[in-house]
């Protein structure tokens, strides 16, 4: 069943694109929001043994307050990018950020357990509607070509570049305050945001027709019954039964949402995206590379504090490496994809993540900072800098306005569930290679982390076959 959603008639929709003048404010505006998420996918991480006194938490509902949030926003993530379709991006955007702020002000004022839950469950629907909202409006404020190459290379830095400056400030916030500064550092932010999205940011017309409500269920069931299922892989291992019962049901509820969408009139999510050869080249690249990275980093905070005997505040400054090479690379990434295409960027970036990966698959107990981890870091921010801007020009190539959000939901769909999924194979990995290990806990500890990095350089070796053989970069080219 479907409901009509009305054109919109406002002013606001009719509104022209933004003078070139403006559009770095824009492009200001716009990032802000999308590094919100960016740190809050971090920020949390060091403060959890703080929270854990704080609220009384057991150890298995500790792992809660980082599931909750990746429950909700990686399940809903789809519905947000085609909301804000219809309902207007902009506007979409403003909801999930005053969403986003107020329940980081819950979740900062929680009392106990359950209320802390509920918030950071509130906190992953809004980060749902920030993420793929603020990857549409840059694709329709910006035009396509140099400029908007330039606003995807900066976006995507964001991403890396929040996760490093979230364990620093989730560092220095829970060492010279408290862990609730964490998410109340959120509030004054969201508010700002919120305030100069109306008046920075042109809205995009609203689309009259029909909302896929169908699609919507099977779609948000589906996927978050996907999360579910590899958040109790990530836990309690391949074997357990509700992890089973929940893949069945992604299994099932996902080919009907495949149904769905190859008969819905106005999809949400037209399965006419994957029928380009480089886009679906791109969308398998933005679900493999997050596949075989972001565990790594769940590894190397553990290596950096539990053998290196590092504080939560220098854990966090240890990534800055990363950070810096990522920042520095992607100020050049735009000229270079106008001089080279896209294609040879992005296997330069991901043959440096192979890379980075297959030295860390060699490290050793007694490698410190500097021999074993300091290289790969800069290499990952390299590879993650080349690799991931190629990939968001390739899959929005050649998108209209009427698509965007849709191509920007799923894109941000995979980039979430890969990391989930890989994240749940290399802690299997992890846990089989040290369930029969001999030796203390911190050789223990970097034996299982080798062989997780193993197979996550496995992984983004198969992400780098796939974009050489599958995307041509010619769209790509074209556009540049």
């Amino acid at each position: 069943m479907s409901t009509p959603s009305a054109p919109s008639t406002t002013p606001d929709a009719l509104s022209a694109p933004p003078r070139p003048a403006r559009l770095g404010t824009v492009l200001f505006v716009v990032v802000t929001a999308y590094l919100m998420v960016g740190v809050d996918s971090t920020v949390v991480n060091v403060a959890l043994p703080d929270i854990q006194k704080d609220l009384d938490f057991s150890p298995t509902g500790l792992s809660w307050v980082l599931n909750a949030y990746t429950l909700a926003f990686g399940g809903l993530l789809l519905l947000g990018g085609r909301v804000g379709d219809i309902v207007g991006r902009r506007r979409t955007l403003t909801i999930g950020v005053l969403l986003f702020a107020m329940s980081s002000l819950l979740g900062g004022l929680a009392t106990d357990s359950a209320w802390l839950l509920a918030a950071r469950a509130l906190q992953g629907m809004g980060a749902a509607l920030i993420a793929p909202n603020t990857l549409a409006l840059i694709t329709t404020n910006f035009p396509e070509g140099p400029r908007r190459h330039h606003a995807l290379g900066i976006y995507t830095s964001m991403a890396g570049i929040g996760a490093s400056i979230g364990l620093v400030i989730g560092g220095m916030l829970t060492s010279w305050a408290s862990w609730r500064w964490a998410l109340l550092i959120n509030v004054p932010i969201g508010v700002g945001v919120a305030l100069a999205l109306p008046r920075f940011v042109t809205e995009t017309p609203r689309h009259a027709g029909q909302f896929d409500a169908a699609g919507a269920l099977t779609g948000t069931a589906g996927m978050t019954s996907l999360v579910y299922a590899f958040i109790r892989v990530s836990s309690d291992g391949w074997g357990d039964l509700q992890a089973q019962l929940g893949f069945s049901a992604a299994a099932a509820l996902l080919a009907g949402f495949t149904l769905v969408e190859s008969r819905a009139a106005q999809p949400i999510m037209p399965l006419r995206l994957f029928a380009d050869r480089n886009r679906a080249g791109g969308y398998a690249g933005v679900l493999l590379l997050p596949a075989g990275m972001f565990g790594a980093f769940y590894f190397l905070t553990l290596i950096s504090q539990r053998v290196l005997d590092y504080s939560p505040l220098r854990a966090g400054f240890a990534f800055l490496p990363m950070t810096l090479a990522l920042f520095t690379v992607v100020r050049f990434v735009p000229r270079l994809l106008a001089r080279f295409g896209a294609k040879p960027i992005l296997l330069t970036g991901m043959a440096l993540l192979v890379t980075a990966a297959g030295w860390l698959w060699q490290l050793r107990p007694g490698d410190g900072y500097l021999t074993g981890l300091f290289g790969p870091l800069l290499l990952m921010g390299m590879g993650v800098g080349l690799s991931f801007m190629p990939l968001n020009a390739t899959i929005l190539a050649g998108i209209g306005p009427r698509e965007a959000g849709a191509a920007s939901g799923l894109l941000q769909t995979l980039q979430w569930l890969g990391g989930t999924l890989g994240l749940s194979i290399l802690v299997t990995v992890f846990g089989t290679a040290t369930r029969h290990a001999t030796g203390s806990p911190t050789d223990i500890l970097v034996h299982g982390s080798a062989r997780a990095f193993g197979v996550g350089a496995l992984i983004a070796l198969t992400a780098l076959l796939v974009s050489a053989f599958v995307i041509t970069g010619r769209k790509t080219e074209e556009a540049a």
